[in-house]
């Protein structure tokens, strides 16, 4: 199920990333009261009510602007506006209605979206004078909120979800998402048009030339599969074109709705920070991984460069320890044959359900083998092991004390889970109850 995306809008500094912090719980968002100091767009993950959402803070509004900055932030906030379902539109409810809030709610009421209009800073028991001014901009009735306080977000999010397609937007079950993520002008859609075995997707040597996610069904093995080809992600610092700054929602979204993700890491620069940001996305979201080191035709080799060259991505991509690897050319078509084979494979590795007897016994094994840690005299036991999900797999430990299970040992478990039964290309996930827990709690 694809998750509806809601973005946030306004003008400088009314609060649009205090409102967006308070949304989803954590403190992503630079929050200054300096006007632009959000100038790229952040995505969070949501929840009201059991309904998921995925979250974008943008950078201030500055309509008519000629400022460089404020140019790429309008942009910005224009292709947020054209990705989300519902748009909330931030007003400051002390400093009252502005010229520029009109020509905002103008620029809005062209895009022929959910608008929701907000007026924040309402922070005592009256509304501000200035209230009632905003019902000229035609956008409905103004929603009063004290983001800083935390007043009228329920409301407002009860408002957001009535706004969401029923029951969500669902993918079809047997359809096996696979999001082909990376920097621009590393060979993705070259990649999309050789596993096709036509030219499905615009081919450029110019970074960027893919600015939208692009869907391609296709069979394969005798199962369906949909290939997701995503905008490059790129530096802030290395950024030409205003519009690649905004295309890492779109490789968001196209990782949400996807089972297996192909990493393409370019050969000829190695491991960049860009690339591990892109990794930690997908890491994050519990996909199956395949590594795939593209314009591996370039590299000067010798006996020990492949191999050199793995423990270098492993090094710097610790977290993937689980992921295969593979060195493919596309232009030369070297290997690109078995990268459908490797997503098959992490695919059905995603999907690994364990007996709880197997699993039990193994656990066993592996408490004899390392003893569990102590403190204070006090030792870990681990009562019982199950696993309670799938994609990504999701195992439950009922314990003494979740406070004696160190890091290390989980991370000692989960390596002799993976010996013991798999699971290459997808993250397993662990989660610790006490005994007398429930699962709920």
């Amino acid at each position: 199920m694809s998750k509806p995306v809601v973005a946030v809008v306004g003008r400088p500094n009314v609060g649009k990333s205090t409102l967006f912090n308070k949304i989803i719980g954590k403190r992503m968002a630079i929050v200054e009261d300096t006007p632009g100091v959000t100038r790229d767009r952040i995505y969070g993950q949501a929840e009201w009510l059991g309904r998921e959402f995925l979250l974008i803070d943008t950078g201030g509004i500055e309509p008519e602007s000629e400022d460089v900055i404020l140019s790429q932030m309008r942009l910005q906030a224009e292709i947020a506006m054209e990705t989300a379902h519902v748009i909330l539109f931030l007003v400051d409810g002390k400093e009252g209605l502005t010229s520029t809030d009109r020509e905002v709610a103008s620029m809005l009421m062209k895009k022929g979206k959910d608008v929701i209009l907000v007026v924040n800073k309402a922070d005592g028991k009256e509304l501000p004078e200035s209230f009632y001014d905003f019902y000229e901009l035609g956008l409905g009735e103004p929603v009063p909120v004290s983001a800083a306080n935390m007043l009228g977000l329920g409301d407002l999010l009860e408002q957001v979800t009535a706004h969401f397609p029923e029951g969500g937007e669902e993918e079809e079950e047997d359809v096996q998402g696979i999001a082909v993520i990376g920097k621009p002008n590393v060979g993705k859609s070259s990649l999309i048009n050789a596993l096709l075995g036509e030219e499905r997707v615009i081919v450029s040597n110019i970074p960027g030339t893919t600015r939208d996610s692009v869907d391609t069904p296709f069979e394969w093995g005798g199962e369906r599969w949909n290939l997701i080809d995503t905008a490059g992600i790129r530096r802030q610092n290395r950024i030409n074109e205003d519009i690649e700054r905004y295309s890492v929602i779109r490789a968001v979204s196209a990782i949400e709705r996807s089972d297996v993700c192909l990493l393409m890491i370019d050969a000829s620069q190695g491991v960049t920070d860009q690339d591990k940001r892109v990794a930690g996305m997908a890491h994050e979201a519990g996909k199956g991984i395949v590594i795939v080191v593209n314009k591996w035709d370039l590299i000067e080799k010798d006996n020990h460069t492949m191999s050199q060259f793995e423990r270098t991505i492993r090094a710097e991509l610790l977290f993937l320890a689980y992921a295969p690897i593979l060195f493919i050319s596309v232009l030369k078509k070297q290997r690109t044959g078995k990268v459908m084979e490797l997503v098959k494979y992490v695919s059905e590795k995603r999907a690994l359900r364990v007996s709880t007897g197997q699993l039990n016994s193994l656990i066993t094994d592996a408490t004899m083998m390392k003893q569990p840690p102590s403190d204070k005299g006090k030792r870990l036991k681990i009562y019982y092991v199950t696993q309670v999900g799938v994609k990504p797999p999701l195992f439950s430990f009922k314990i003494n004390d979740r406070e004696l299970m160190h890091f290390s040992y989980a991370r000692y478990l989960e390596n002799q889970i993976r010996q013991g039964f798999g699971f290459e290309g997808t993250s397993i996930k662990f989660v610790f109850r006490e005994k007398g827990e429930n699962a709920d709690e």
